[in-house]
């Protein structure tokens, strides 16, 4: 994951701009596959093509792509890849243009995430899902992420860029101290005598990970915020590659990309997973999607040979803007030959994460609430920034809003009432 001081955000108001000024240009040819090794039977897939942004306008389509990697069962992950979708376009405001709606999406994915959980948790399972949850629109992809399957994508130029996080707690110390700061306690399990094996757990429940979909016996502080990317791609594409644990625990990003070089989609996804099984066992379900995002004007063709490695090779993970250039420039609206970031943010906070900086008139409804779109009565909203003791720019009356039951599981999620704990089985 980068952090902000390494790299320098575009507007998307600038990129649109480049757009237009180079004439319109055609959005991608998108080729997908996808392969399976099934131990558990708890992996489910999403993949949706053509999706119609608006009821009847075919031409703003995008695109869906979700890994659903469950545990305790698959009822969390099945829900999930059945509801997910339709909780994410409910939350966005209705009459956007292109780049509104495209601007729109990390928000309205915070929400989509929450409600699904919520509404998961209502039916009183105790299993529990990962998620990486894909939409492309155009050559903008945008990336929410829960748990600890994983994103990564391959320019044609050569560079790898990771658009998920890790929330395995052996590696995210920040989540740790989330965690434990809620009331929970983290270690490992403890085998007598002393020792202790395994990877890091979040007890009471013994979940190694601190953010997913369902696990309600867990604890409320296991939250479903998703860590959210959005890039806009250089019109040359490249490769996305979206699998569970069962092959990142086995390659890293590199492996993988070389493994699968200059084989189709399909071909390529089966080959990943070949490879993962073959390297670690089939220990766990190995799930692999593999995405090809191309130039209108070009068949699928193998992708480039990556770059030697080198020392440099992880300084940033997103090229940089020339410092200098001016907003005013010819040369601001040049389209570039790199990805570049729109947005990222991975806080767990819900305060945080259901503003929004891009004015849309109508991104938040009085007496609607921001999470589950349920309508309130005058009065019955609470504000997203209600106690929040050093609000300056944002009082307790501005929006968005929240009902009593979703503001008691931002309330939950947040340490600040205690948890529905249940004591449950071990959870990987």
């Amino acid at each position: 994951m980068t952090s902000r001081c390494e790299h320098q955000t575009v507007p998307l108001s600038v990129l649109l701009k480049r757009e237009l000024a180079s004439e319109k240009i055609e959005d991608p040819v998108i080729v997908h596959g996808q392969a399976n090794h099934s131990k558990k039977g708890e992996d489910f897939t999403l993949l949706k093509t053509e999706c119609q942004r608006a009821m009847g306008d075919g031409f703003t389509t995008f695109s869906v792509y979700g890994l659903f990697d469950g545990h305790n069962g698959s009822a969390a992950a099945i829900y999930t890849k059945e509801n997910l979708l339709n909780n994410v376009l409910s939350a966005m405001p209705l009459d956007l243009n292109r780049d509104e709606w495209i601007a729109a999406l990390p928000r309205a994915l915070v929400a989509g995430f929450v409600r699904t959980d919520k509404d998961f948790q209502q039916r009183a399972k105790t299993s529990g899902t990962t998620v990486t949850f894909v939409i492309i629109e155009g050559w903008v992809i945008t990336v929410a992420s829960v748990g600890d399957s994983r994103c990564i994508f391959e320019s044609a130029e050569g560079g790898i860029y990771y658009l998920s996080a890790d929330h395995r707690l052996e590696c995210n110390e920040v989540e740790r101290e989330r965690i434990t700061a809620c009331g929970a306690e983290v270690g490992r399990l403890n085998a007598g005598g002393g020792a202790e094996i395994g990877p890091l757990r979040c007890w009471p429940g013994g979940l190694c990970l601190s953010r997913s979909i369902g696990d309600m016996d867990v604890g409320e502080f296991i939250v479903p915020v998703p860590y959210v990317k959005q890039v806009k791609l250089s019109t040359v594409g490249g490769r996305m590659i979206i699998s569970s644990d069962g092959v990142w625990d086995a390659l890293s990003a590199e492996e993988a990309l070389d493994f699968c070089r200059g084989l189709p989609p399909d071909a390529a996804a089966a080959q990943i997973v070949k490879e993962a099984v073959q390297s670690k066992g089939l220990r766990d379900d190995t799930t692999c999607i593999v995405v090809d995002i191309l130039p209108p004007e070009k068949p699928a063709a193998p992708l480039p040979p990556p770059k030697k490695p080198g020392k440099g090779m992880f300084k940033s993970m997103f090229h940089k803007k020339n410092s200098g250039s001016s907003s005013h420039d010819k040369e601001e609206y040049m389209e570039p030959d790199v990805v570049e970031e729109l947005f990222e943010e991975g806080s767990a906070m819900l305060s945080e994460r259901l503003v929004t900086k891009y004015p849309l008139c109508n991104m938040f409804k009085l007496f609607m609430c921001a999470i589950c779109q349920i309508e309130m009565k005058p009065g019955e909203g609470i504000s997203i920034h209600a106690g929040k003791s050093n609000s300056v720019k944002f009082r307790p009356w501005d929006g968005p809003f929240l009902c009593s039951s979703c503001q008691g599981k931002r309330e939950a999620m947040e340490g600040k009432r205690p948890s529905r704990n249940r004591h449950g089985s071990d959870s990987d």
